[in-house]
């Protein structure tokens, strides 16, 4: 079976009598010349990953905009909120019990209800994809995803979910294009134009691309004077879109080469290396604990030899010695 890539057969095969008949032949023709444009089709692997990252979507969508809506009802009768996270548990009876006219207690109560019963739902939906991306298909691919700033877990399987195996783009730039993150350069003759993004390809991994961004510029300080340097002659939106292509190209080089980007901090990775080791068994980390796990792949990402321990949260959390690990798994052992 060929599948064809639509808008490239609607090009080729223009008509203005449009019928089922008339298209069914024109397909058979380009069929029969080899001039089908035909489009990837992704593994049983990527399937099942794209199945997870969509219904997630959708599901987590509307929560933004309600959580958006909601503190617009406090600032004409000049309320302050209290500190901490505004939509936990603990502070939905200050929600309820607030001041407020009818029609604003209707809006309380109807975004209110709107953020209930969407966490449970992600949350089953995020318990799959904490076991997806500890399966073969994903598992070696996780830590050089994953130590790039901005790039959790979930965005880094929104990225595999989208182009699947990093082989099949040659080059960086192909992965850029495929992320619809290249420039779109209309040309007539001698007279070359550089447009905006062409917005082709997967839209998840756009939209994870820019948040990404958007993480990396407010904790990382690389790219968040990347970004200072980028606005004094972008606006701050085109500033992130470049950022994300920057982020997109670690990312490629990162798959392809099996390097570390040199701007990560080893602390920052070693936290998410720890999360993740959560989503494993005793067999699936093999054997090792928790601290020796994130080790093993600091040793692997070439990050944080002289690290000792991290702070998530202020509490210290050690990490095993690179001695400890290496007699453990000795494949590590730098060739001499």
């Amino acid at each position: 079976m060929v599948v064809a890539h639509p808008d490239q057969v609607k090009l080729t095969a223009a008509s203005l009598v449009k019928t089922d008949q008339r298209a069914t032949f024109a397909l058979a023709r380009l069929l029969a010349a080899n001039l089908v444009p035909a489009v990837w089709v992704p593994p049983v692997a990527v399937r099942e990953l794209r199945a997870l990252i969509a219904p997630r979507q959708r599901l987590v969508a509307p929560q933004p905009a309600a959580q958006n809506r909601l503190p617009s009802l406090l600032h004409r009768p000049h309320i302050v909120p209290p500190a901490g996270k505004l939509f936990s548990a603990a502070h939905r009876t200050w929600w309820q019990n607030l001041a407020l006219d009818s029609s604003q207690k209707l809006r309380l109560g109807q975004d209110l209800a709107s953020l209930d019963p969407l966490a449970p739902r992600s949350d089953e939906v995020e318990v799959e994809l904490a076991r997806q991306r500890v399966t073969a298909a994903w598992a070696d691919q996780g830590p050089w995803l994953t130590h790039l700033p901005g790039l959790g877990l979930l965005r880094a399987l929104t990225r595999l979910s989208a182009s699947g195996d990093i082989q099949r783009c040659p080059t960086a730039k192909k992965l850029v294009g495929y992320a619809g993150r290249g420039a779109r350069i209309p040309a007539c003759g001698q007279t070359h134009r550089a447009g905006g993004s062409t917005k082709q390809g997967r839209r998840e991994l756009r939209l994870a691309r820019v948040e990404a961004a958007w993480i990396a510029v407010q904790t990382d300080p690389h790219w968040q004077a990347r970004c200072e340097q980028l606005t004094a002659r972008l606006e701050r939106q085109q500033a992130s879109v470049a950022i994300a292509r920057k982020l997109l190209v670690g990312v490629w080089h990162g798959l392809t080469a099996q390097v570390a980007d040199r701007q990560a901090a080893a602390d920052k990775v070693a936290g998410k290396l720890r999360v993740w080791s959560w989503d494993r068994d005793d067999d699936r980390r093999g054997g090792l604990k928790t601290r020796q796990f994130s080790r093993y792949h600091l040793l692997r990402l070439g990050l944080g030899h002289d690290l000792r321990h991290i702070e998530p949260g202020g509490a210290k959390r050690l990490i095993a010695p690179a001695a400890e690990v290496l007699a453990l798994r000795p494949e590590l052992q730098p060739a001499t």
